[in-house]
């Protein structure tokens, strides 16, 4: 699918760090409670997948969990 060879490209791993970071923001400066808090934590998952170059949902739709391997992964039409 386009979407993850989108997200494991450079502009892809820049994004998901930056929905992390203000997801992490929101959470626990803006918000300041038992929900924000817990929007802090699932902040924490695409930052750390932009970081470390990997894609959560990829293997739910016949993909690599690498983005190196989604990156070298053809797409089947």
């Amino acid at each position: 699918m386009k979407i993850f060879k989108f997200m494991a490209s450079p502009a892809g791993r820049v994004l998901r760090v930056v929905i992390g970071l203000v997801l992490l923001y929101v959470g626990l400066v803006v918000m300041k409670s038992t929900a924000g808090y817990i929007l802090g934590v699932i902040g924490i998952v695409p930052l750390l997948a932009g970081v470390f170059d990997f894609c959560v949902f990829a293997p739910l739709f016949g993909m690599p969990f690498k983005g190196k391997s989604i990156r070298e992964h053809k797409i089947k039409k």
